[in-house]
């Protein structure tokens, strides 16, 4: 790690990071073999396979099978590994504000049908006018949101848990529902935020439609505020009154309106103006409430309108619908139950939530998630798990480097960069500083019409590459 020269920041936030996972492994061998298939990961070029690792890394003459049992021993705790990079997190978080965490669920598209938790799952690749179907494992993902700098934040996956349904092909794994493992995830979280000295701080969960659910309300952790779409007609009911006399108090109140019946009232919106993304938007907005959904009475809630736009697109129009969000309630001193958060802050985050699903774009697209062959139960999990953790490393040795909106200069004509640096850029960064340690640079040189120099050229690039995979 001494090697690790101070003019490359993200190699040595990346080995910082690596070098707070030593004690989880107890021999310095399988420690090094992680390393090792870290930096492998951001050299391939084709897919993300382990046999693919192992080219980049030169070793081609080496039998494969010890480094495929990382994954199908059980060598690695996932838990662990996340509780590590939860610790490193929490630097950049502080103890009196809120922790932001949003939860979605993803698949993995398989080709063959008897790996562990494989089932036919809607294909989300297909149209909406001709839906299909494919075989698919399904996983959830908790993903922490960054602290926001000018109006954005990136998500970062924290615990990565399989979701498999009661249909898929299970050996070890048992099935479980979408809220299921957001209660796992979250259970696990306040216990490590409980083991870090940080039981005090809230966190603030926010998910899409599928979390609005009445067993995920009635179990949810203490200290986690949930901030869930809802559905246009999901029936509320007013606090009750207090009762007199005897007689068992009562659970609910009279029948509150639907989201659809309050946004059709005309009066009572308020105009805000929220920064997100480094731009300016501007959203009329209803609160009503306290509220109680049927069958989780002891959970009061606040309703949450967003209304719909219109928007113009050349010759086009488009409507957006209104939204509506369910957020937890909370009492304050004098016992009153209020918004857990500014309404500011909440519709801030409810817009950041799309972040989770920019993070599953680029692990599936550059990152090669869900490429590893693994035939056994546990590497067919852990396979996958180890890629959601490295490309977290990634990202994070990146946040410590540059923050979120201190990007890099792109050596481009045409294109100046954004102003929050992509994963392409980060992995482009990755690999000029490493390629920087040694005695070599990769070629980039203008196409000859010749084609005996075009051979010589691709020659000549095609050992630079091998060089870098071998270093």
């Amino acid at each position: 790690m001494t090697t690790v020269t101070q003019t490359s920041p993200l190699i040595k936030h990346l080995f910082e990071i690596l070098e707070a996972h030593r004690p989880l492994f107890k021999q310095q061998r399988v420690y090094l073999r992680v390393v090792a298939l870290v930096l492998a990961e951001l050299f391939v070029f084709s897919r993300h396979t382990v046999t693919q690792l192992l080219m980049t890394l030169g070793l081609v003459e080496e039998d494969w099978s010890s480094w495929y049992r990382l994954f199908s021993r059980g060598r690695i705790d996932w838990g662990e590994m996340s509780g590590v990079v939860l610790k490193a997190l929490l630097e950049h978080v502080e103890v009196g504000k809120v922790l932001v965490v949003a939860g979605d669920a993803t698949q993995t598209a398989r080709s063959g049908g008897k790996v562990e938790g494989v089932s036919w799952l809607r294909n989300l690749r297909t149209p909406r006018f001709r839906i299909g179907i494919h075989k698919a494992q399904r996983w959830f993902n908790l993903s922490v949101l960054l602290p926001p700098e000018g109006g954005y934040s990136r998500a970062l996956p924290l615990r990565w848990l399989p979701a498999f349904t009661e249909k898929a092909r299970r050996r070890v794994y048992a099935a479980r529902k979408e809220w299921e493992a957001a209660l796992e995830g979250l259970r696990w979280l306040r216990g490590q935020m409980e083991a870090l000295g940080r039981a005090g701080q809230r966190v603030l969960f926010v998910g899409d439609g599928n979390y609005d659910h009445l067993e995920l309300w009635r179990n949810l952790p203490e200290g986690v505020i949930l901030l869930a779409r809802s559905a246009k007609n999901r029936v509320l009911y007013h606090l009750p009154e207090k009762q007199p006399g005897r007689g068992r108090p009562r659970k609910y109140g009279k029948r509150a309106p639907t989201p659809q019946q309050v946004w059709g009232q005309r009066r009572g919106w308020q105009r805000l103006t929220l920064l997100v993304r480094g731009r300016e938007r501007h959203v009329q907005v209803k609160v009503r409430g306290p509220f109680v959904r049927y069958g989780a009475p002891e959970r009061p809630v606040w309703l949450i309108v967003v209304r719909g736009k219109d928007y113009r697109q050349g010759h086009r129009r488009t409507r957006r619908d209104p939204l509506p969000f369910l957020v937890s309630a909370v009492q304050n001193a004098s016992g009153e139950w209020v918004l857990p958060l500014a309404l500011e802050t909440l519709l801030f985050w409810a817009w950041q939530r799309w972040d989770i699903e920019t993070a599953h774009r680029e692990m599936k697209a550059g990152f090669g998630l869900g490429d590893k062959q693994c035939w056994n139960p546990h590497a067919a999990v852990a396979s996958v798990q180890w890629s959601a953790w490295v490309y977290a490393l990634l990202v994070l040795a990146g946040y410590r480097t540059w923050g979120l909106t201190a990007a890099p200069d792109v050596p481009t004509r045409w294109w100046r960069g954004s102003t929050r640096w992509s994963f392409n850029t980060l992995l482009r960064a990755f690999r000029a500083e490493l390629w920087g340690q040694h005695d070599f640079s990769p070629l980039c040189s203008p196409s000859t019409g010749d084609w005996g120099k075009k051979e010589s050229f691709l020659l000549a690039l095609r050992n630079a590459v091998f060089a870098s995979a071998r270093a």
